[in-house]
């Protein structure tokens, strides 16, 4: 059986290139050997799933909303989990195994959908493949989704800005831009696991959904007005 995959972190900033270039050889060689071996890893493939913490609406909006899939550009659009490092901030790279099993913008607007349900803020949710005529729409980008090991403490981040509007007039309900940070656990010598990594975005992920939530939830009375209930 192989081993556990490590990650090595690094506390502390390296205070020359030489030392960030042996920090990030080192960091993505564990990535590539298995612990008790040398042969390549295959491509680890996770699922986001958002830990929500959410209250029911005290009545639904009457009316269907529909959640329109986020926009990504460049890496944040793709497949394989982003990282950036505290020394070239500018410089966005990718694991080389370490995969989400959906796009994350898609993924985020599929659990949007899923928690507006669950909370009841609206009569009906429906996805853009759905035909029902919408009274309100939902949409945005996710702007930024990444791991940052060598910040102190490492963790991730997340970022997207996101409209809420009535189907009629296109009145904007709620705008703005939802982000945080979020450790991810690391143990005495320094090390994490891609488990941890992807917990501290499923933490993440779930906190700015249910702010979300919240603030539609917030908005009701004006959306309900607006339509005319």
């Amino acid at each position: 059986m192989a081993g556990t995959l490590m990650l090595s972190i690094r506390r502390s900033r390296a205070s020359s290139a030489q030392a960030l270039r042996a920090l990030m050889l080192g960091f993505m060689a564990c990535l590539l050997l298995a612990s008790c071996g040398s042969e390549r890893l295959r491509d680890l493939y996770f699922g986001l799933q958002p830990e929500l913490h959410l209250q029911p609406s005290p009545r639904p909006i009457p009316g269907t909303l529909r959640v329109i899939p986020l926009t990504a550009q460049g890496f944040v659009a793709g497949t394989r989990i982003v990282y950036r490092t505290a020394e070239e901030p500018k410089q966005v790279s990718r694991y080389a195994e370490l995969l989400w099993e959906e796009v994350p913008a898609t993924a985020i607007a599929n659990q949007m959908i899923a928690a507006l349900r669950a909370a009841g803020v609206f009569e009906h949710v429906v996805s853009v493949t759905d035909p029902a005529r919408a009274d309100y729409l939902l949409s945005g980008d996710l702007l930024r989704f990444e791991h940052r090991p060598t910040d102190d403490p490492p963790h991730v981040v997340a970022e997207m800005s996101l409209t809420l509007v009535c189907g009629r007039g296109r009145e904007v309900l709620v705008a703005g831009t939802y982000a945080g940070e979020e450790p991810n656990a690391v143990g005495a010598a320094g090390r994490t696991t891609p488990d941890a990594i992807v917990a501290a975005f499923n933490r993440l992920t779930g906190r700015l959904i249910s702010e979300v939530v919240a603030d539609a939830q917030g908005m009701a009375r004006r959306c309900d007005d607006a339509s005319g209930g």
